[in-house]
């Protein structure tokens, strides 16, 4: 403090400067050695999120679902990769597929629709304790009730599809109408191991015995191939030659169905109502050959499981994903096929 004070004080301000010029050259070094080193270090994006889509079979149904999951996915921001498409239905054919596919790659998520309640329970819970989530679409696993506490098919997030007992009785309602509630009627199914399959003929069953003056003249199974449809719906009219309504269950046994009716000659006469609004259904009921097409929302089903597998994986502690999601039904008939506002439901 005395030598400050011999210097003088201009001294003092001109030492307070000089030291702040000297601070300010070494902090602006300082930062620019920083970002140099910063720019040197690589930076890490968070990973993207990687989702197998699964489908069942070969069909329109599962192409349109294929279309909003990737509609879905490009929103959101995620990578989706589509498996081969089994070209006949079953686990005998889809299991092969999807193993083969996990075991190339890891997955964050897998969107499938199982072949079969019992025989994907176990190929699902392998590729889950490996940590892949799972949403089941279209069909499920088990009974569907992923809550129930005991069971060896409680993994999966969510089913996302279709209330298939509740779409089976609504056919029922429906035909009953067309066949002024009397006479027999006809169901072609497809799949007897199939969650969806075995709900709609429940639903359809049940339906059908509200109206006492109405008759279930048979079930038959065509393993989704549609020649097989066709030849079990003629001989089922060949037998009961007084049905006067069909179900048809599903893409194939509902295009076989109509197939049949129509080289009897008896379209008109035997009133259809189909399920899935392929272009070959809406086109048989434009022709007349059909009187209700169901479609059920194949492309929001698809979203729907994108957008919820998507939430829950960026947010596992506070996302509480639906143990069950349910599209609803859109019912063409003569008079709305042609409605602008239909033309989205119809299967691309």
């Amino acid at each position: 403090m005395v030598l400050a004070a011999l210097r003088g004080p201009a001294l003092v301000p001109d030492i307070i400067v000089q030291g702040s010029m000297y601070m300010k050259k070494t902090i602006v070094a300082f930062l620019v050695v920083l970002m140099i080193a910063a720019l040197a270090v690589p930076t890490f994006a968070q990973a993207q999120i990687k989702v197998l889509f699964m489908p069942g079979v070969a069909d329109p149904f599962y192409y349109t679902m294929e279309k909003g999951i990737k509609a879905e996915a490009a929103k959101v921001g995620v990578s989706v990769t589509v498996a081969e498409y089994p070209k006949a239905w079953g686990p005998e054919n889809q299991v092969p597929i999807l193993q083969a596919m996990v075991a190339k790659d890891k997955y964050d998520l897998l969107l499938i629709a199982p072949t079969s309640v019992d025989a994907l329970k176990a190929p699902l819970k392998a590729i889950y304790d490996q940590g892949t989530e799972i949403i089941t679409v279209d069909t499920y696993i088990g009974d569907s009730n992923y809550s129930k506490a005991g069971t060896d098919y409680g993994f999966p997030l969510s089913y996302i599809g279709s209330d298939n007992y509740l779409g089976g009785k609504q056919m029922a309602e429906q035909l009953a109408k067309l066949v002024g509630e009397k006479g027999k009627v006809y169901c072609e199914a497809t799949n007897p191991d199939t969650s969806s399959v075995v709900d709609r003929v429940k639903g359809f069953t049940a339906g059908v015995a509200e109206y006492p003056n109405m008759l279930l003249a048979g079930v038959e199974w065509c393993l989704d191939v549609q020649q097989k449809a066709q030849e079990q719906t003629l001989a089922a009219l060949q037998i009961n030659k007084d049905i006067v309504g069909i179900f048809g269950l599903n893409v194939f046994s509902a295009q076989g169905a109509t197939q049949a009716v129509v080289n009897a000659g008896l379209s008109g006469a035997v009133k259809m109502c189909l399920w899935d609004a392929t272009l070959s259904n809406i086109d048989n009921l434009k022709k007349g050959n059909a009187d209700l097409v169901l479609a059920q929302k194949p492309g929001e089903m698809g979203a729907l499981a994108i957008d919820w597998g998507v939430k829950y994986l960026k947010d596992k502690k506070n996302v509480k994903v639906p143990k069950k999601v349910i599209p609803g039904f859109a019912f063409f008939t003569r008079q709305n096929v042609n409605d602008p506002a239909m033309q989205p439901f119809i299967y691309q």
